[in-house]
């Protein structure tokens, strides 16, 4: 049976214009001494910002990857866009939930500093972190467009973008309405809100829908702050016609 494998994703500040193209750096020490490329074999090249541009392994040096490039495309953003709004959770869960809200195809990235947060952001340090983390795992992915992580926003301030938003969700364990029943919409902006593992307080819920959010559940199961976005990103993919493109 042929095995179809998508070659190896690499960033760039900028697509190279013409058909050569060098990995250097982080990212090309990366490609030569931790992923080992050889000549002839092909890659990706991405902007992170729907760019992309096949290339082949012209030469590997030390630090240093040569490339040809044979092709070009341009990735369309997905529609609806996805915003999820993460409460802090501590440890490596903050960064596990950025993970994997990556992979499953978030657009962008906001910190919550709910009231039951027991983790606190460690300025600009927690910032670099989630979007390495949300960089590495677009990498992993294949994805052509890397979710940029916005500074940390209160409740009121989320309370803010929730008002803005086309449509807003709140997950939420005491919700009556399941994910699966809400008319979404095919364009605009949907802000996906995940509490702490705390959960989300009565004041902070009352906040939230008062400017226009909606309380949700994904099923009978109560999962963690950390693995919950992932579970809701793929209903929004399938429900939405995301994952149709």
């Amino acid at each position: 049976q042929l095995q179809v494998v998508t070659p190896r994703l690499f960033l760039l500040a900028d697509l190279p214009a013409g058909d050569h193209a060098v990995l250097d750096g982080p990212e090309g020490r990366h490609a030569a001494t931790v992923k080992r490329l050889r000549p002839g074999e092909a890659v990706l090249l991405g902007d992170g910002c729907g760019g992309l541009a096949s290339a082949v392994v012209a030469g590997v040096g030390r630090d240093v990857v040569e490339l040809t490039v044979v092709g070009r495309a341009v990735v369309a953003a997905p529609s609806p866009r996805v915003v999820v709004a993460q409460a802090l959770v501590k440890g490596d869960r903050g960064e596990l939930a950025v993970e994997l809200a990556t992979e499953a195809g978030v657009d962008a990235l906001i910190p919550w500093t709910a009231a039951r947060c027991v983790a606190r952001w460690a300025g600009d340090k927690g910032l670099a972190r989630w979007q390495r983390t949300a960089r590495e795992a677009a990498k992993q992915a294949r994805r052509a467009w890397v979710p940029p992580v916005a500074a940390p926003v209160t409740s009121r301030e989320l309370a803010a973008r929730v008002a803005a938003a086309d449509c807003a969700l709140v997950l939420h364990e005491a919700a009556t309405t399941a994910l699966a029943e809400v008319d979404l919409p095919t364009t605009g902006e949907v802000l996906l809100v995940v509490g702490p593992e705390g959960g989300i307080t009565d004041d902070e819920l009352d906040l939230l829908t008062a400017a226009g959010a909606q309380p949700v559940r994904l099923g009978p199961e109560v999962l963690r702050a950390s693995t919950a976005v992932a579970g809701a990103l793929g209903a929004l993919g399938a429900l939405t016609g995301r994952w149709r493109r």
